[in-house]
């Protein structure tokens, strides 16, 4: 009895948990049905949303080529020049970031260089959607190899890192999907590989924790003929590169080189920010661009050795690159050519303020190299003028020409008076010089856009060459709070540097925006404030008492004003160009910000009264610093109204850089 009851009691335990279950799946039926579709929780399914695009790549029922018009924008993507096919250019993946939602691609567009043609294919059985993806040859085995890379829900509330490992036959366009033997790298994106003999080397990236943003610093190495993935282990008093993404990583006879790169770094700072030895304190994770150099020599196992022997390998630290581009930036993308490194572009993050990252971007072109561990500057080449003689030579050959052209037309017309008409052979030759307007058209339709300037300055920028030719495919640019993604590509002869060519250009979303928006906000919120404060000066005026003091104070204020505004409309003063300081900026951080350019106001000044020689650097920059003092005291009341207004508005608290990129969403993630 006390068996069955016993029995009966776990029954209406299971029963009760079961309803339980099924009520809380309905709960969250009803919760899900009730959202907006444009919701983006954490709770996105995305091995759902993947599924959906596995089966719609499944559609696809074979291999298909198709010409096409180039790639949408993109960032993150992959660019390749064809181990296989000295012509063709490949492009895989990416993301587009159009300021609320994220879409990915993993369409495959190859580029025939020699007739300038795109071409976009379709595969049944293609990678998944992703950027931030890593691939590179194949070295001795042939093919192209790709891991990783991340996917996110449209509002990227969500991350999804791959961890899947591909091949791609460039002259067919195949996918294939490798199942290696045993263990292989974590999923992440932001990584590199590079190849060695038969061997593919990939290193660092990151993955995305519901905690944080982690780096990796884990080196793999894989034995295409093998099919096995090896993840050589060093002693611990063994050196290797910190961890870190967005890297350049180069082949090398040794096996590969390393340079630069971006991570976090825990800093320990004081509640406001600054450091300090005592009081309390806290962690943040500060940004990092890195600068060094490491060379990695693989050494492979013996013919006889067995097949689960790992190769050697050793990190060998080098000192900093000579000549190695200043300031250090982030998103410099390199690319190979014969021993050397070729890098373009990059962003130097100058400071943090409430009002978001103060960043300057570069078009620089570099090579490294990478035997010698020095980086050379690349400029382009105009083409010379013609000399004097070339001149004159030219001048002459066209005087003959005229000549001989003149004596030929005085035979014709001769030919024509005779009696006895233009023999056959000469009809023949007047017939094959006289229609100009039927060769016209053989002429292009259409000649490239050869600059002497480089492209503009962006990072993040896709580079790859091929016979000599660089190739620079989209990138980022930021002003502001804006974000612009490049749709363009460009190539330059790496030997003659005789120019950019221009493959194509399509005008950036809202690229009209770039110097618009900020000068009309600031010219209006200027106007504003200036409207609020004549209102203010004419009511204390009107409420005043009559005492004579109180009147004329006032009256003071307002012609001061009135010159003020009147000011602008002939020739702009000095002071009126002169730099300002910003809502909670310090008399220190205002000076360090704006240092250069009241030392170059003052040595104008000191030249038009003929005393800069008399001043060494040290006086000017203590006097540039006196007047920069005077312009934060005297410009003080208007910077602590705006202060009143953003704390009004909720923006007084000042957010680190750690916390402000750990949040960021869309393209332009540094990482």
């Amino acid at each position: 009895m006390g068996k069955k009851n016993k029995k009966s009691a776990e029954h209406k335990d299971r029963v009760a948990a079961k309803q339980s279950k099924k009520a809380a799946k309905t709960e969250k039926k009803s919760k899900n049905k009730g959202r907006d579709a444009d919701s983006d929780v954490d709770e996105a399914d995305l091995d759902a949303i993947l599924a959906q695009y596995a089966e719609e790549q499944a559609k696809f029922l074979k291999v298909t080529e198709v010409v096409s018009g180039p790639p949408s924008p993109r960032t993150s993507a992959t660019v390749l020049a064809s181990p296989s096919n000295r012509n063709e250019l490949l492009i895989f993946g990416g993301e587009y970031f159009d300021g609320n939602l994220a879409s990915f691609f993993n369409n495959l567009f190859v580029y025939l260089i020699d007739r300038g043609e795109w071409r976009e294919v379709t595969s049944p059985n293609s990678p998944l959607p992703r950027s931030g993806h890593a691939w590179c040859r194949g070295g001795n085995t042939g093919g192209i190899y790709l891991f990783g890379g991340e996917f996110s829900s449209p509002k990227q509330g969500t991350f999804y890192h791959y961890n899947d490992f591909w091949h791609l036959d460039p002259s067919t366009r195949e996918w294939s999907r490798i199942e290696t033997k045993g263990k292989g790298p974590p999923a992440r994106s932001g990584h590199r590989m590079t190849y060695y003999k038969n061997y593919i080397i990939l290193f660092g990236g990151f993955q995305d924790t519901s905690q944080q943003t982690k780096y990796l610093q884990d080196l793999w190495v894989y034995d295409c003929s093998r099919y096995t993935w090896f993840n050589p282990t060093l002693s611990a008093a063994a050196q290797k590169p910190d961890p870190r993404s967005s890297f350049s990583f180069l082949p090398n006879e040794t096996g590969a080189v390393i340079y630069g790169g971006y991570s976090r770094v825990k800093a320990t700072t004081g509640v406001g920010g600054k450091p300090s030895k005592g009081g309390p304190q806290r962690v943040t994770m500060k940004p990092m661009v890195h600068q060094d150099t490491w060379f990695l020599r693989i050494t492979p196992p013996e013919s006889d050795a067995p097949a689960t022997t790992a190769p050697t390998v050793r990190w060998e630290r080098r000192k900093k690159p000579a000549n190695s581009p200043n300031p250090p930036r982030a998103g410099a993308t390199m690319a190979y050519h014969k021993g050397r490194g070729i890098m373009f572009g990059g962003v130097h993050d100058v400071e943090l303020s409430e009002e978001g990252i103060d960043s300057e971007f570069f078009d620089t072109l570099f090579a490294w190299n990478t035997d010698r561990n020095r980086f050379f500057p690349l400029s382009l080449r105009r083409p010379r003028a013609p000399g004097k003689k070339q001149l004159a030579n030219q001048a002459a050959k066209s005087r003959d020409r005229s000549k001989a052209d003149e004596e030929e037309l005085l035979q014709n017309l001769k030919a024509l008076e005779a009696k006895g008409g233009i023999n056959n052979q000469d009809d023949d030759e007047m017939d094959l010089s006289t229609p100009k307007q039927d060769e016209e058209p053989a002429q292009p339709e259409k000649p490239s856009v050869v600059r002497f300037e480089m492209p503009h300055r962006r990072f993040n920028a896709h580079l790859a060459v091929q016979d000599d030719t660089l190739f620079i495919f989209g990138g980022t640019f930021e002003k502001g709070d804006r974000e612009f993604t490049f749709n363009d590509m460009y190539s330059i002869d790496l030997v003659k540097l005789d120019g950019v060519k221009e493959i194509f250009y399509n005008e950036p979303e809202n690229w009209h925006l770039l110097n618009e928006a900020e000068s009309d906000d600031e010219m209006d919120e200027d106007d504003e404030e200036d409207d609020e404060e004549e209102e203010e000066d004419e009511m204390s005026v009107d409420n005043a008492s009559p005492a004579p003091t109180e009147v004329t104070v006032p009256s003071v204020t307002q012609e001061m004003e009135q010159l003020e505004v009147e000011e602008p409309e002939g020739e702009p003063s000095v002071q009126d160009s002169r730099p300002l300081p910003r809502p909670f900026e310090s008399l220190r951080e205002f000076f360090s910000r704006t240092s250069e350019e009241w030392q170059k106001i003052l040595l104008e000044t000191l030249r038009e009264k003929g005393l800069a020689a008399e001043k060494n650097i040290k006086e000017l920059r203590k006097d540039a610093f006196n007047i920069a003092e005077e312009r934060w005291w005297d410009s003080r009341e208007e910077i602590m109204a705006l202060e009143d207004e953003q704390e009004a508005s909720g923006i007084g608290e000042v957010v680190s850089i750690a916390d402000r990129g750990e949040n960021v969403g869309g393209a332009g993630r540094r990482r």
